[in-house]
């Protein structure tokens, strides 16, 4: 009870639970739209499951570089957020939007004139290739107008403005959703597109999310979405992004590349295992959306304290932050846990792939909280304080040095089981920890990066 009454009146506890719950409710809606377009084509077929499973990695690497462009930004915006200053946030939004536009302009070209060789890179079955470039084509649109809503809503994050930013993403999702029922399933008198509907099903809803952010924009005093602010310069700005956010985004894509490369592997090893993989990522997103999101509203928080250059009491809240994600990576693993009996259950799969789905669900339950404590203390607190490029580094040895050779030397060299292939990849979280507690203990990252002069031209 006394722990009880500590929480509730902590400032900290009661402003990260604020933050919190409608970042949760981002993380959700996104991981309920991954849910949906598996369980509408566990009505399909196992190939289209299969194909959309791994053409979505592309997909996920560009995540990725939003994701870190995103969090990038996020690092200078909370703390000049915390100083006062809107201007210096006004042209951080356009040199992010200038690099993010750029990324998905590269992304959506390759999506429309190369996707049959992006889908040979993840399997050689000539079905899931076609099944797989079809969905790439329709889904470059969707791309385009990502690059420019991911860097608008990051920004109004980081001024704590979830509530916005959870708002269109849940219009996002309910348009989705119904998009994915009329062109899956041809209502309404629509044709059945099958796996080529959920890609345009997520186009329209992207570009819906485009057009609200356009709406909040137009009613917002100080932070708009204007292309103009991507002809604002500052060098020290300028400068400071380059600095701080490119390791950022190093580091995410870096992470996102090697982590396709277990698709790579799994991909390599049959249709069954890649079909188990597919509930099993689904069921996984579910399990670490609490963490995540503990992390991102740690991140966001930590650095307003930080830009009021609070940092003896931003080092204390940190040390409550690691403590909130221990305990929301136990309930991650207790969430797959439960879930498992339903996913057995519901997924039409074939009796081998049923059998890898078990058991990929029973590693997870520990993998969670490997994800959850590297998660929050790289891309929360770390960055929280400017620095990321340890990130970028403990990431790039643990994966690539490590974890990548690893499955591809179990799985085409030793030619282990696929249980045992999938078991190693999931031990690439539990071999960073010693490296990033201990930079968590040294408080390296603890600095306030803002500066008290800039110009603009």
């Amino acid at each position: 009870m006394q722990l009880v009454n500590k929480i509730k009146n902590d400032s900290f506890y009661s402003h990260i639970f604020k933050l919190v719950l409608p970042i949760v409710l981002q993380n959700l809606l996104s991981a309920a739209v991954s849910s949906a377009d598996v369980v509408m084509l566990n009505y399909v077929g196992q190939s289209s499951i299969s194909a959309v499973s791994l053409a979505s990695q592309y997909s996920s690497v560009l995540f990725m570089v939003f994701y870190g462009l995103g969090t990038g930004i996020t690092i200078l915006c909370a703390q000049y957020y915390g100083k006062g200053d809107m201007e210096a946030i006004r042209v951080l939004e356009g040199i992010a939007m200038r690099f993010s536009l750029i990324f998905a302009v590269i992304f959506a070209g390759v999506a429309v004139f190369y996707p049959h060789g992006m889908m040979r890179i993840f399997t050689n079955d000539a079905e899931l290739i076609e099944i797989g470039a079809s969905y790439l084509r329709w889904m470059s649109i969707s791309y385009l107008c990502w690059g420019i809503t991911e860097v608008y809503l990051a920004v109004l994050r980081s001024l704590e403005r979830v509530v916005i930013s959870t708002a269109v993403n849940v219009l996002a999702f309910v348009v989705n959703i119904i998009f994915n029922a009329v062109f899956i399933f041809g209502l309404f008198g629509m044709p059945e597109l099958g796996a080529v509907g959920v890609a345009i099903a997520t186009s329209l809803s992207r570009l819906t999310e485009l057009l609200a952010c356009i709406v909040i924009s137009f009613l917002s005093k100080d932070i708009k979405l204007d292309l103009r602010y991507m002809f604002i310069s500052s060098k020290e700005l300028f400068s400071d992004f380059v600095r701080l956010s490119l390791p950022a985004l190093g580091n995410d894509i870096s992470w996102s590349v090697a982590f396709s490369m277990y698709s790579v592997i799994i991909g390599h090893l049959g249709t069954d295992a890649i079909a188990a993989n597919s509930f099993v990522v689904v069921v996984r997103n579910f399990g670490t959306v609490l963490c995540f999101g503990m992390a991102s509203a740690g991140g966001i928080l930590l650095g307003n304290i930080i830009g009021e250059n609070k940092l003896e009491e931003a080092g204390e809240d940190a040390k409550k932050l690691v403590k909130l994600t221990v305990i929301t990576g136990a309930i991650g693993g207790l969430i797959i846990l439960a879930v498992m009996p339903f996913a057995l259950m519901y997924a039409d799969l074939s009796d081998q792939a049923m059998h890898y789905m078990k058991y990929m669900l029973l590693i997870n339950v520990y993998y969670v909280m490997g994800a959850a404590v590297n998660t929050t203390l790289i891309a929360g607190v770390f960055r929280s304080g400017g620095d990321s490029r340890f990130g970028f580094f403990c990431d790039g040895i643990a994966m690539w040095c490590y974890a990548v050779p690893l499955g591809f030397i179990a799985a085409f060299v030793i030619k282990l089981p696929v249980m045992w292939v999938y078991f190693l990849l999931c031990t690439d979280e539990f071999v960073k920890w010693p490296w990033v507690i201990r930079h968590y203990r040294s408080k390296k990252w603890l600095n306030n990066i803002t500066r008290d002069e800039l110009t603009y031209n």
